[in-house]
């Protein structure tokens, strides 16, 4: 592996409080407050802005989406590549129900790479950067491999990108962009490792979990449960405020497991028979997900796509939360879904599947269970039970809240990025305390 000859400048000392200045290029940023489309590379962003440095954001734009903006001291601009109807990448809509590449996305493709090789050739052009982080190898790290010239490259994975970095057509591409590349980040061991089977050695490769913002996403307190949200969601959903209620967020894709969940629905409401489900998101699947629980449409609900202003509420209206994510035909799989680290925020019980980053922030019996992947009756089972002991759902709840306010937030998890970042800028001599490789998760 070529790894970028660190710039004179960037091997003073960066374990303090020296300020750098880091180029994001990324193809999802939220166009708004309430998106729901990668608000990870927002509160990563402006995490190492509190931290001290300073962090500019290239990202496509969209319709509605201004030419840049200061997001809370994240500078973002964002860059045309076509005509406003036919900028169909990024911000979820690449990909139908997660697993194959839509038609237009296709055709934008090349363009969209013409456009973000620009956009970044004119910014690394512009002034002095200490690194740029592309967040998805594909398109990104492709893009950035071949422009960022001396600068320092870091490549962030985050789950799709891992699924087309192994398709046949696009793995030289990536083995390319791994190979100028001197930093890899994921969220979850399993990404790490799959791409580093590509061709990227374990050294240069730092497993670091999303974070979670503690003071948007907390628990319910008695205003919530008495006049508040719980009552205002239970009241919209027709869900009574004493019923048990487990809930789910996320597209409706397959990667995300809820055609697992609705197949055991009879299981489920045997083991907790007043008990509702939510599953909340849009997405492909969404239609026939509703078919499939036709018969319990008084027991399942399906508000479609909240807004990220909405979702604290939501969470504080459920009693535990559930996502029986899976790997796809394809071998698509999520990394570690903000979904769940925002639940454990609220305070409830997680039940997940034991698959990618999930166990990096859910610890089995600790802080909610742990199932495995696509079977049917274990999840069920553990849900239901759960939903039918509120006492156990409270304990892991308090212990999910505790676990995301010591390990779990946004300012802990710039502070690893910091120091993976401090690690490449030195020349990859070993100045940081994280352990090297899909072994460094919490």
């Amino acid at each position: 592996m070529a790894v970028a000859e660190p710039k004179a400048a960037s091997l003073r000392d960066l374990s303090g409080a020296a300020q750098l200045e880091i180029l994001f290029l990324t193809q999802t940023y939220p166009r708004f407050p309430e998106d729901v489309n990668g608000p990870f590379i927002r509160d990563l962003a402006q995490g190492l802005v509190r931290g001290g440095d300073r962090v500019t954001v290239l990202t496509p734009h969209a319709a509605g989406v201004p030419q840049g903006w200061d997001d809370e001291g994240v500078k973002v601009e964002s860059f045309r590549y076509a005509p406003v109807r036919a900028e169909v990448l990024g911000y979820g809509r690449s990909l139908q129900a997660d697993e194959t590449v839509k038609l237009g996305a296709k055709v934008a493709a090349p363009f969209y790479a013409l456009g973000a090789r620009r956009a970044l050739s004119r910014a690394l052009r512009a002034k002095r950067w200490d690194l740029v982080h592309a967040h998805w190898i594909v398109p990104n790290g492709v893009v950035a491999s071949g422009v960022a010239g001396r600068v320092p490259l870091a490549i962030g994975l985050h789950g799709s990108d891992v699924f087309m970095a192994e398709k046949k057509a696009f793995r030289p591409l990536a083995r390319r962009a791994l190979a100028r590349a001197g930093l890899l980040t994921g969220c979850s061991p399993e990404l790490v490792d799959r791409v580093r089977a590509l061709g990227f050695p374990a050294a240069a490769s730092r497993v670091i979990p999303y974070g979670v913002d503690i003071a948007t996403f907390r628990p319910s307190k008695a205003v919530d449960s008495e006049s508040g949200s719980r009552v205002r969601w239970r009241h919209k959903l027709a869900i009574p405020l004493a019923a048990p209620m487990a809930l789910s967020v996320g597209r409706m894709a397959t990667k995300k497991g809820f055609q697992v969940l609705l197949e055991g629905l009879d299981e489920l409401f045997a083991r907790a028979p007043d008990s509702h489900l939510v599953l909340a998101g849009g997405g492909d699947r969404l239609e026939e997900f509703k078919a499939r629980a036709e018969p319990w449409r008084q027991r399942v609900h399906f508000p479609g796509a909240v807004l990220r202003d909405e979702l604290p509420s939501l969470f504080r209206a459920a009693d535990a939360f559930v996502l029986p994510a899976v790997h796809d035909r394809k071998g698509n799989v999520d990394g570690l879904p903000n979904v769940i680290l925002e639940a454990m925020a609220s305070g409830l019980a997680v039940v997940a599947s034991e698959i990618s980053g999930i166990p990096l922030a859910v610890v089995e019996g600790e802080t909610g269970h742990l199932v495995p992947e696509g079977k049917v009756e274990p999840l069920v089972q553990t849900l239901g039970d759960l939903l039918a002991s509120p006492e156990r759902r409270r304990l892991l709840g308090r212990n999910g809240r505790r676990r995301a306010e010591a390990d779990l937030t946004w300012d802990a998890v710039a502070a690893r990025y910091r120091r993976a970042y401090a690690w490449l800028l030195a020349g990859g001599q070993r100045n940081d305390d994280d352990v090297p490789g899909p072994s460094s998760a919490l």
